[in-house]
């Protein structure tokens, strides 16, 4: 059983690696057979655990991450030949900077992607059931999203402009031609 456990992360590596440049392979055309599920997990502050240890080279993350799917069973590591679930706690990854360009805003993630929030890469906020606190999103890639970090959450609320909407007035903020709300109009204080 360890065997195809490391047959299989080798393939994973080697799938990888096949990527050009810092493209991403093309994992949605890829339809392997399910191969059962490899001990990975990635924790919901975007660190990156193999049997239980983190996985500290950032190189090697940022190699898995982009033979990361969203299917509708789960979140696996797909190779040519295999498929592979791991365990994802919240989001696969981080948003840890965000930088106002023109009309554009443009995320960094904690595996090295560039996002540019709009029309394809939406942010979204929900609101935490147990705390309160807003846990705001960020749109990826096919389906897969970044966590944004409260550093990073804090930039955005800054940059937020107040518009109507059906529901009330929303504080939100514009990327490339999209809008998209951030959070409530705090009431003014006496």
């Amino acid at each position: 059983m360890a065997e195809a456990k490391t047959n299989g992360l080798d393939g994973v590596i080697a799938a990888a690696k096949q990527a050009p440049g810092r493209g991403l392979p093309p994992v949605h055309l890829w339809h392997p057979e399910h191969c059962g599920e490899i001990d990975i997990r990635i924790r919901k502050d975007g660190v990156w655990f193999h049997e239980g240890t983190p996985i500290g080279r950032e190189a090697l993350v940022r190699l898995f991450s982009t033979v990361l799917r969203l299917d509708p069973d789960g979140y696996h590591l797909v190779t040519p030949v295999e498929k592979m679930k791991i365990e994802v706690e919240d989001a696969p990854f981080i948003a840890t900077r965000v930088d106002r360009q023109g009309a554009a805003l443009k995320f960094l993630t904690n595996v090295g992607d560039e996002v540019e929030a709009g029309p394809d890469n939406a942010i979204r906020v929900e609101m935490d059931e147990t705390t309160g606190e807003p846990r705001p999103y960020l749109h990826v890639r096919r389906g897969l999203e970044a966590l944004i970090a409260r550093p990073v959450f804090y930039e955005l609320a800054e940059m937020a402009q107040p518009r109507p909407t059906p529901d009330g007035e929303v504080m939100g903020v514009e990327s490339t031609g999209a809008w998209f709300a951030v959070g409530p109009v705090e009431a003014p204080r006496p």
